[in-house]
């Protein structure tokens, strides 16, 4: 391979991210307000050890550390979230916490002094418990909620933010959050829920999309969509038409759930409507378990500047069928997704290695959504069990993997525009607790001072960026 396909290109963006719950502690410190996570992990039985997020890695009074290993790095780009019961914490803009946003000033501040640019999510699954308290993600007036919190972030911090997500992994928090009960909110309401949750959270996003593009795009000049995971999915056994069609509904319920809508054609994918419709009919609802969009409200085609993609495992699929009766989302795509024998997995179950599945991916992206610029904003390679700084596997992880993303760019011609690794720190891994570390920093949770060391992946990654990727002086 030649030094040009090995090198990314110029002013690619280098990164890593993390979420306000998982890192930020001060649960109820300076005014915030709880979030539905604060209620959910204060409940017991739900998380790890019971665990919770009330300190995390105290990033709130730790700030500077995490600037700090930022700069080690050498990180062009950091993506974060901000906390919407911190700002506002009724989730209104009818109380404003102004300690909230000295906080988020000085991080981003800072950020911009060291020239790291802040891509800043508004929503990373922590929802102020006072909206939950009204119906939350299953509310239509929630769009309302959130475009108004959203514009208060536009007006408040846009003028430095120029790089911008609405929501985290809206098909995460629909259906783990609200058809199995494994996330916050907790609630199990399979059939209906993840797809009303799914449809309130792209309103919400049109009309985010739609605010800033007509009140601070002109002035601020900044770029907004919202990120997507996604696995990559191939049939079980390649020649069978059975798989490849399970295949094609697993990407369809998967990525395409939300992507056709911003992406493609504005609409719901049509395998997606025929079987929730057929299976809603044959159960006796009166209308469909899928909702329509209004032609009444913000289009949602078109209302991204750019794809942002989280993606960290790959399925082989093949077809399955269950009684009609059944309720659910995998009920309704048909579809099974298995992994591959000969896939490595690493700490969690369900999460093997699969960086050419990356590769695909894009691809698919690149030839599906019309060629957009794509930032990968989250991937990863998780650590259970006692601590090995030494992490040589998650190094070669990141290698192998931003490999793919060359090839990408280089031979699919994919315009990737930056890679963000997931996570900076290690970090409260949602119901996995502390017991799951994705961080290129480790934090000691049982000493007082919450003290980082950087993992070798992480000076390994330091060199990857120094080098903008891998000159062919580089290679071993």
């Amino acid at each position: 391979m030649s030094i040009k396909e090995n090198v990314f290109p110029s002013h690619f963006a280098w990164g890593a991210a993390t979420a306000a719950y998982q890192i930020e502690g001060a649960w109820n410190a300076d005014g915030k307000g709880p979030s539905i996570w604060d209620t959910f992990c204060h409940g017991k039985g739900r998380v790890y050890e019971n665990q919770n997020g009330d300190v995390a890695c105290n990033s709130y009074d730790l700030w500077e550390e995490d600037l700090r290993c930022i700069q080690q790095l050498g990180l062009t780009h950091y993506r974060f979230s901000l906390s919407w019961s911190r700002l506002l914490p009724d989730g209104t803009t009818r109380h404003i916490n102004q300690k909230g946003v000295s906080y988020y000033n000085r991080v981003i501040n800072d950020l911009l002094a060291s020239n790291v640019t802040p891509m800043v999510t508004l929503y990373h699954f922590d929802l102020p418990q006072a909206l939950q308290d009204q119906g939350g993600w299953t509310s239509a007036h929630i769009a309302d909620a959130f475009n108004s919190y959203a514009v208060f972030c536009f007006g408040t911090f846009g003028d430095r933010v120029k790089l911008w997500l609405t929501l985290n992994e809206p098909s995460v928090c629909a259906k783990l959050g609200h058809e199995d009960g494994l996330h916050a909110p907790g609630l199990r309401d399979p059939g209906a829920a993840a797809y009303l949750v799914g449809h309130n959270m792209l309103r919400a996003h049109a009309k985010a999309w739609h605010s800033y593009h007509a009140l601070f795009r002109p002035e601020q000049r900044g770029l907004v969509s919202l990120a997507l995971s996604s696995d990559w999915a191939e049939p079980l056994d390649p020649g069978s038409p059975e798989d490849a069609a399970a295949a094609e509904r697993y990407m369809a319920f998967t990525f395409g759930w939300f992507a056709s809508p911003v992406f493609m054609t504005g609409d719901y994918p049509a395998v997606m409507r025929s079987r929730i419709d057929a299976r809603s009919r044959a159960q006796g609802f009166l209308s469909s378990r899928l909702p329509a969009f209004s032609e009444g409200e913000p289009s949602v085609l078109g209302t991204a500047d750019f794809f942002a993609l989280n993606y960290y495992t790959s399925r082989r699929a093949r077809s399955a069928s269950p009684p009609p009766g059944t309720l659910g989302l995998k009920s309704d795509q048909g579809a099974e997704g298995v992994l591959d024998p000969s896939w490595p997995v690493c700490g969690v179950s369900w999460l093997a290695v699969v960086p050419d599945g990356l590769r695909k991916l894009l691809k698919h992206i690149k030839d599906t959504c019309n060629n957009p610029a794509v930032y990968i904003t989250e991937n990863g390679f998780s650590q259970v069990g006692p601590v090995d700084l030494e992490d040589f596997r998650r190094c070669g992880f990141y290698r192998d993997t931003l490999l793919e993303v060359s090839e990408a760019i280089h031979e699919d011609g994919v315009d990737v525009r930056g890679y963000f690794a997931w996570s900076l720190l290690d970090n409260f891994e949602w119901a996995d607790g502390f017991s799951v570390r994705f961080g290129l920093f480790h934090v000691d949770f049982e000493h007082p001072k919450l003290t980082r060391s950087m993992y070798r992946s992480g000076r390994e990654y330091a060199k990857i960026i120094a080098r903008n990727g891998f000159p062919s002086s580089a290679q071993s």
